[in-house]
């Protein structure tokens, strides 16, 4: 698991640890049933206060994203298809938010802002075509 912190961007060490290992789940970086780093193991690792990393691994067990088995350490709970499928549109929609912002601000009408974005997703696509092919 990489967990990257930025101590200056104002988002709170905690929420970084959340929204990082979150987004690893939605991508299939980490599966059900992986483990996670101990809490010391991760704190030392990132330079930080054991109890951000705690309070993190916390509040993902509230929202039963990780799980902690009995003599074990914490392990990426079984999701639902339905649910990782939520957090990818989730993922997905927060990144295109900044972008409708510009689009609006530009005041640019969303068909040519939409034929843009399908020409980048239909370039990226080929590319990854053509790599597959190598």
């Amino acid at each position: 698991m990489i967990i990257n912190i930025d101590p200056h961007n104002g988002v709170p060490v905690y929420r970084q640890i959340l929204d990082q290992v979150r987004f690893q789940i939605t991508a299939g970086i980490l599966q059900p049933g992986d483990p996670l780093d101990s809490v010391r193991s991760l704190a030392a690792t990132l330079g930080i206060n054991s109890m951000t990393v705690s309070k993190a691994y916390s509040m993902l067990e509230k929202e039963r994203v990780i799980e902690r088995r009995r003599g074990q350490q914490l392990v990426v709970a079984a999701a639902s298809y339905t649910k990782q499928e939520m957090s990818r549109d989730a993922h997905v929609r927060e990144a295109l938010a900044a972008a409708i912002t510009i689009v609006r601000q530009l005041n640019m009408p969303p068909e040519h802002a939409l034929g843009i974005f399908r020409e980048m997703l239909g370039e990226e696509i080929e590319e990854n075509s053509h790599e597959s092919y190598r």
